[in-house]
């Protein structure tokens, strides 16, 4: 006389995924409630996949990386690279040069170089064909096109809304 297997015993030939049903069907028998079916026992929520940096393409990367990257996007390789030549204004002209005269704007390939007085400007006007070519040689041909010196900017005489036409002071600042 074999002895019917009782309900909720583990069956030997069941997987490892039914053990969670099996579970149920025991607690509900012990409680005296009705063994609930495996259809309508509730799976456990799937949490979604959790995207990682690598997933999306999104790889941590370096301060310098991040931003020569937005340098590039933004097109901004030229002027950037131009502001960092000259940042280094003393090693292309000289200590002596660049002690008298100071880089004051590039716009359009035309850098405009501000001297100290009218015989440092000068000197600076026979030196731009030298420098146009080391910046050209550094930073690509045709990104500099032109080298402007300019003198000292003299100070204006003409104050209030009334003015006199004249000459104006005689001298020459520099």
């Amino acid at each position: 006389m074999s002895e019917p297997p009782m309900t909720g015993a583990p069956d030997a030939d069941r997987p490892d995924a039914d053990n969670l049903d099996l579970a149920r069907r025991m607690l509900a028998a012990t409680r005296g409630m009705p063994a609930p079916r495996p259809s309508e026992a509730k799976a456990a929520p799937r949490r979604p996949k959790r995207k990682t940096p690598r997933d999306t393409n999104r790889d941590p990367m370096l301060l310098g990386q991040a931003m020569e990257a937005l340098i590039h996007e933004q097109g901004w390789d030229t002027e950037v690279s131009v502001h960092l030549i000259l940042t280094k204004w003393s090693a292309l002209v000289g200590h002596v040069n660049a002690a008298h005269t100071v880089p004051e704007s590039f716009v359009d390939g035309v850098l405009t170089v501000r001297a100290e007085s009218s015989t440092w400007a000068s000197s600076m006007r026979l030196l731009a064909p030298q420098l146009l070519a080391k910046l050209n040689e550094s930073l690509g041909q045709g990104t500099v096109t032109r080298i402007v010196a300019l003198g000292p900017q003299a100070p204006s005489w003409k104050k209030g809304l009334r003015s006199v036409a004249g000459r104006g002071p005689r001298d020459t600042y520099g």
